[in-house]
């Protein structure tokens, strides 16, 4: 009985060492036609091609003024006492702003006019003594020193009135100024005078957007600077969404040396919605730029970013990173890969790094219609 049990036990074993060396080789076969499978993968390809593609480049900045115009007093010292417009209103050029107090500039220059008149008759009075001086000298009836005096009365009298003109116009200018006037047109964006104050020379007393005109210092990566020039057409957003069409008026010659960003100045057209200090977005257009392009079935993401499977020369995969720019039809420009290289189409998404692919031929082209019997005997 002992040696039967023994016996039992060691066909049992041989059994299941029969049974493990089946599976082994089930296992090795599965793994044998899992690489065979990979290395059989068929894919179609793409070749990156180098094409022209209209680009648009995307900037934004602060909306601004074309030029501010700060309007001050001349003449100070004087009290305002009236003030004729507000902030936002635009005015025309020589438009009265601000009224001064002029009274008292009024009463100087009717003082100064009479001091005119008062000249005028003294240099008429010695222009006629003069006259006679020298008539009396001919004659022989006034000695030289007689017509001397006659003649420098006369010049006394005539830069007295020349005296008295200048101190009239200048106090003429004075009473003029006591009327602030818009040096331009344009609108008015800030005001800090008031009526009844006293208004001193050189004080700021408007702002002023000449012709109210604005525009928006786009910010624009130097990389890309070279491709902007004046003249081009840009859509601008605002905050709120409203999109209207601009012109790159100029291009900066400066880059910020701490951002690396150039500013293209973009005119707004007249009545845009945007006001001094927004922030708003372009697109510039640039024209059409080389640009590396890939079927856009060729992207595929990995941990979110997007990239291209690079076929090798021995037919293995590799994933690279690439970056994505514009679109026409169903090209796709990208960045991170080189002209000529061949990129994985369809069958991307079951992919890895060292995959074996084999490249299915291209699909041929639908063949011509076959020409009528008619047409073919006639040609």
């Amino acid at each position: 009985m002992k040696i039967a049990r023994r016996l039992g036990v060691v066909a049992v074993g041989l059994a299941m060492l029969g049974v493990l060396a089946a599976c082994g080789g089930h296992s090795e076969d599965a793994s044998a036609k899992t690489e065979e499978n990979r290395a059989s993968q068929t894919v179609t390809a793409a070749a990156v091609r180098l094409v022209d593609l209209p680009r648009v480049l995307t900037a934004s900045g602060s909306v601004s003024a074309w030029e501010e115009v700060p309007v001050g007093a001349e003449t100070g010292g004087l009290v305002a006492t009236a003030v004729y417009v507000d902030e936002g209103a635009f005015v025309r050029q020589g438009q009265p702003l601000v009224q001064l107090n002029d009274s008292v500039l009024r009463a100087q220059v009717r003082q100064q006019e009479a001091q005119v008149a008062t000249a005028r008759a003294n240099l008429a009075r010695d222009d006629a003594a003069l006259a006679r001086a020298q008539e009396l000298k001919e004659r022989g009836y006034l000695s030289q020193a007689g017509l001397d005096t006659a003649l420098a009365n006369q010049r006394a009298s005539a830069a007295a009135l020349q005296a008295a003109d200048a101190a009239l116009s200048e106090s003429r200018t004075r009473l003029a100024q006591t009327v602030i006037r818009a040096p331009v047109a344009g609108r008015i964006i800030s005001r800090s005078v008031t009526r009844g104050q006293i208004v001193q020379p050189g004080t700021e007393l408007f702002r002023m957007v000449r012709d109210g005109r604005l525009e928006l210092d786009a910010r624009v990566p130097e990389a890309d600077l070279p491709l902007v020039r004046a003249g081009q057409t840009a859509t601008v957003t605002g905050d709120q969404g409203q999109a209207f069409t601009g012109t790159v008026r100029i291009v900066t010659p400066e880059v910020d040396p701490q951002t690396r960003l150039g500013v293209a100045r973009i005119a707004l057209p007249s009545g845009s919605p945007v006001r001094p200090g927004m922030f708003a977005q372009a697109q510039i257009d640039v024209g059409a730029q080389p640009a590396l392009v890939v079927p856009s079935g060729a992207i595929v993401y990995r941990e979110g970013k997007p990239g291209v499977y690079v076929i090798g020369a021995d037919d293995a995969v590799a994933f690279r990173a690439v970056t994505t720019g514009g679109r026409q039809g169903d090209d796709l420009a990208v960045t991170g890969v080189r002209a000529g290289e061949r990129v994985v189409v369809s069958g991307s998404g079951f992919l890895g790094d060292g995959d074996r692919v084999s490249v299915a031929a291209a699909p041929a082209r639908a063949a011509a219609p076959a020409k009528a019997p008619a047409q073919a005997a006639a040609r």
